[in-house]
């Protein structure tokens, strides 16, 4: 007789869209840095929803903030003031820099990337976008265009023109690519799908001087690297680089549905009606945003997050495996690159009791909550250290 875990499964496998690669578990509660399935087994976390789960799984907060607004107003267009949303937006804009105080708010990552790539084109008059070889910026045709890797575009050809990808960390590509043409250059500060690849500040800084002779916009893609996530609020603070615009999403609201653009100065004022989104800043994601930021704030996690990190990378280069690449990373977005694919390491880790994420096909992702404690990174590590060395 079919178990419960069994019978959902084939629930769900006979009326979803059969375009994800479904894992093992079927979970059904979280909390902080663990996960639960429907048979009882715990998981520690490094998934977090793709880095949206930055303040963790049932965050008290963002849950009592959510549930008390629902009972109040879930929806409300920006064609009118909230005062959710004005609440929001002003934590908000007390985390970042003086300039990039302004916000169009909408669902997702990939939305405030197709966003973006339509404020610089309105705001430029020019069409080119450069992107990086290896970047991932989402799978709207505007979005895929600017992603590189071609599995996930071929099917879709022929997508947006004016797209440009130059070698990631190479200026001599940037400067080559950059031109009077080009309306904006969109990078990741950490590259997240394309294999946890690390920025370099002297390349972040060369670039923004590029832009700038160029008449041309800086664009970071923060989805993944924001809110705290790599030891500071934001990864471009790594580097003391100011972009033109920021795209940010995934742990904003605490994991609840939310793409954010911040704009900056350079773009001017943008023409009214240019843009919208009919859920944009809808006063339940908002409140579930002010719950979230107000946590990350408060509980000081980018400091978590750098601090946490340095241990986890250290343990991680302690293993003594002849699979092991490299560790590469910033705060608690780490990558480990190994010699050999890493579907079944990812399925052992599973087994084990951790949940990790691929990067490409031979990184094995880790995005743990920002909550996540030391020893529960602690025995992440040793049950990679056993899968790699058995």
């Amino acid at each position: 007789m079919a178990n419960t875990a069994d019978v959902l499964k084939c629930v769900e496998d006979s009326h979803t869209s059969g375009l994800y690669r479904k894992r093992g578990p079927v979970i059904v509660s979280g909390r902080d840095a663990l996960l639960q399935d429907i048979e009882g087994r715990q998981y520690i976390d490094c998934v977090a929803g793709h880095g949206a789960a930055a303040v963790g799984h049932s965050n008290a907060m963002v849950a009592e903030a959510v549930s008390r607004q629902a009972a109040r107003l879930i929806t409300c267009p920006e064609s009118f003031y909230n005062d959710k949303r004005a609440e929001f937006l002003g934590i908000l804009a007390g985390t970042l820099p003086e300039g990039l105080r302004r916000f169009f708010l909408c669902n997702s990552g990939t939305e405030a990337v197709e966003a973006a790539i339509k404020f610089a084109r309105v705001a430029t008059g020019r069409q080119q976008i450069v992107a990086a070889k290896r970047g991932f910026h989402g799978r709207s045709l505007g979005a895929l265009s600017a992603t590189w890797e071609p599995k996930y575009k071929e099917p879709f050809v022929p997508l947006v023109p004016g797209f440009k990808h130059v070698t990631y960390n190479d200026l001599d590509s940037m400067r080559e690519a950059v031109s009077e043409q080009t309306a904006a250059v969109l990078l990741e500060p950490v590259q997240g799908e394309g294999g946890v690849h690390v920025a370099d500040n002297d390349y972040l800084h060369g670039v923004q001087q590029i832009c700038q002779e160029a008449g041309a916009l800086l664009v970071l893609d923060e989805i993944q690297t924001g809110s705290g996530r790599t030891g500071k609020m934001f990864a471009f603070e790594h580097s003391d680089v100011i972009p033109d615009m920021i795209c940010l999403a995934k742990a904003v609201a605490g994991g609840v549905p939310m793409g954010v653009v911040a704009v900056g100065e350079r773009l001017g004022t943008l023409p009214k009606g240019v843009h919208a989104s009919t859920f944009g800043g809808n006063p339940l994601a908002c409140a579930a945003g002010c719950a979230a930021l107000t946590y990350i704030i408060e509980e000081n996690l980018p400091k978590r997050a750098h601090d946490l990190g340095l241990h986890f990378f250290d343990r991680l280069r302690a293993i003594h495996s002849p699979l092991v690449r490299e560790v590469r990373g910033k705060g608690l977005m780490v990558g480990v690159e190994i010699k050999a694919k890493n579907a079944r390491y990812l399925e052992a880790l599973l087994d084990r009791g951790v949940l990790a994420l691929s990067a490409g096909s031979t990184v094995i992702r880790f995005l743990p909550p920002l909550v996540i404690q030391k020893q529960q990174l602690d025995f992440v590590a040793d049950q990679l250290e056993k899968v790699l060395c058995t």
